[in-house]
């Protein structure tokens, strides 16, 4: 087999980078270990950036997105009792964010690259790179019993963080970063219509609480936890007991309870790898960072990550702008550590870290206080949530 972009993995990344480049003319075969219903049962963010929005209509996937999106102005904050409404769209230039659920994100890229022809391998094993240092790369693997080899010029790992993509690159030519927080969210999602049209996010003693939705008739909602709890001792009425308590009064009261679709625990960390490319390998997405959940950005951040890859292959294979490939991880890092700070800093805020910690617990408050009582705090805000804008690859 042979194609002009290799691609590895077929989550939303993946799918996203194979239509834009399908619909440039520029050939592409994604290889994705799991079968096709694994990746659309997983359950992720959905909350999409102006940014992401855009680049999704220029891919042609936008229909049933504008249909059942959820467009969004605004945000909240709560804390003390109080909530703080951030006008995104006054803010920012109208601006907005989208929810709109990644397996629906990810429905919508499959289907438009089986109407296109594209071709996608499922439940592929033992994918291996090879000779990424050269200007003939290629990956073998074994799929449906047999080992195959495909040559290609280029190789997107859009693999996820345990993917094999960043485990090709020598570790003596990779630096990672990495903080590990000290408590996971506690999720459950029910079909349940939303407490607010908007997502409030909590601070509260007892520690932090999120409400978000998938839909008008499907709420997600978020508690901090300990790392070492375990879902199975938290029964629908716990978890709907310690979420009305975390939230302002006028919000627990209007909070409609209902059985749960499915509860999950998931641990908060921030990673990234640097650089973001070796030879003719680019790391896409999770493959080369992590972000808590609290600043919305992990699928987001892997969709400036597409778009900077996307716009290099036109350029290379449009323009014969080869010159630009060494380009990638420089321009796509100066992004990401911008939404790396960003969520660190609503993860600060918002989250209690000890339970003896006063100084830590007056520096929130007063962080709170702060930002929401100006302008100029406001609009940072704003402008980091709908998101930055995409990083240019020539200046």
């Amino acid at each position: 087999m042979k194609t002009q972009v290799a691609i590895i993995g077929a989550g939303p990344s993946g799918l996203l980078l194979g239509q834009l480049l399908q619909r440039a003319g520029i050939d592409n075969v994604i290889l994705e270990r799991r079968s096709g219903e694994y990746v659309l049962s997983r359950i992720r963010a959905g909350v999409l950036e102006q940014g992401m929005v855009d680049l999704l209509r220029e891919a042609g996937v936008d229909r049933r997105m504008d249909a059942e999106g959820l467009p969004h102005d605004g945000v909240e904050l709560a804390f003390d009792n109080r909530r703080v409404r951030i006008d995104l769209a006054a803010l920012t230039g109208g601006k907005q964010v989208m929810v709109y659920g990644q397996t629906e994100v990810t429905r919508d890229l499959m289907e438009a690259r089986a109407a296109e022809g594209g071709q996608t391998l499922y439940e592929v094993d033992n994918v291996q790179p090879h000779d990424l240092e050269t200007d003939a790369p290629y990956i073998t693997f074994e799929h449906n019993g047999e080992t195959q080899r495909l040559d290609c010029d280029y190789v997107a790992g859009c693999d996820g963080y345990h993917g094999v993509s960043r485990q090709s690159i020598p570790a003596d030519r990779l630096k990672t970063f990495e903080r590990v927080y000290p408590f996971g969210w506690l999720g459950l999602l029910s079909d349940t219509p939303p407490v607010s049209d908007e997502l409030i996010y909590a601070r509260h003693e007892r520690g932090f609480a999120l409400c978000s939705m998938r839909s008008q008739t499907r709420s997600r909602y978020y508690v901090q936890v300990p790392l070492d709890e375990k879902v199975e001792d938290w029964s629908d009425a716990r978890f709907w007991e310690e979420l009305k308590r975390r939230l302002p009064e006028d919000v627990a009261a209007n909070l409609v309870t209902g059985p749960s679709l499915e509860k999950s625990i998931a641990p908060l960390r921030s990673f990234v790898a640097e650089p973001m490319q070796h030879g003719r390998l680019f790391l896409v997405g999770d493959a080369a960072h992590i972000v808590p959940p609290t600043g919305a950005k992990g699928l987001n951040l892997a969709a400036s990550d597409v778009n900077t890859l996307y716009r290099l292959m036109v350029k290379v294979y449009h323009e014969g702008r080869t010159d630009l490939v060494p380009r990638y991880s420089q321009t796509c890092l100066k992004r990401v550590w911008k939404a790396e700070r960003f969520s660190w800093w609503m993860t600060s805020i918002l989250h209690k870290f000890s339970e003896d910690e006063d100084f830590g617990a007056r520096m929130q408050q007063a962080e709170l206080d702060y930002v929401t009582g100006s302008e100029a705090g406001l609009t940072t805000i704003a402008e980091n949530y709908v998101g930055l804008p995409y990083e240019p690859l020539e200046s």
